[in-house]
C-alpha cells in the first residue's frame, strides 16, 4: 500500500528555471482515463522481463479508496492512501491453493493529484510510475520496509 508519508527516490522533474510559463486556463483536471494512460504508459515502458513477471494484474483508477479499505488499513484521511494491492503475492500462492481472485493494483487519482501539487518536483506521469511499480513490489511479495529500502538505495 503507498501512503503520502514516505516518497523518497522520485527524482526532480525538471529545474524550476527551465519550467516554461504555462496557461492553466484551459486545462482540466486529468480524468480517471487519462490517469489509466499513464498508468499503462508507466507499465509498458517497464522492461520486458518485469512486465511478463507481473503476469495478469488488474490495475484500476478511483477517485479514492473504498470507506472499507480506508477502515481496515485504520486510516482515517482519504488523501492518505495514493495506491493499494490487493491479491495474494507470488510468494505466497501455491498451486495447491484455489485459484485466487484476480490481483488488483489500485491507484488514487485525488490523493495522487493532491500529493502532485504538494511537491512541485515530479511530473504526475512519474508519481503515477512511482505508485504503480510500488504496489507491483507488493505483487512481488515486498512489505513497505522492503520497497522503501530498495528506493533508497537506488
Amino acid at each position: 500500500m503507498a501512503r503520502r508519508a514516505r516518497r523518497p527516490g522520485l527524482p526532480r522533474a525538471v529545474p524550476p528555471a527551465y519550467v516554461p510559463t504555462m496557461t492553466w486556463t484551459d486545462r482540466l483536471a486529468p480524468s480517471l482515463d487519462d490517469f489509466a494512460a499513464l498508468a499503462r504508459k508507466a507499465f509498458d515502458a517497464l522492461p520486458a522481463d518485469f512486465r511478463r513477471q507481473t503476469g495478469d494484474v488488474v490495475f484500476r483508477i478511483d477517485d479514492f479508496a473504498a470507506d472499507e479499505v480506508l477502515d481496515d488499513l485504520g486510516i482515517e484521511d482519504p488523501f492518505e492512501l495514493t495506491g493499494l494491492y490487493q491479491g495474494v503475492d507470488l510468494g505466497r500462492r501455491s498451486i495447491l491453493d484455489p485459484s485466487p481472485q484476480p490481483s488488483m493494483v489500485f491507484l488514487y487519482r485525488r490523493p495522487i493529484l493532491d500529493e502532485w501539487c504538494e511537491r512541485g518536483d515530479v511530473t504526475l506521469g512519474e508519481l503515477i510510475a512511482h505508485v504503480l511499480v510500488h504496489e507491483i513490489g507488493h505483487h512481488f511479495g515486498l512489505s513497505d520496509d522492503d520497497i522503501h529500502r530498495i528506493e533508497d538505495d537506488a
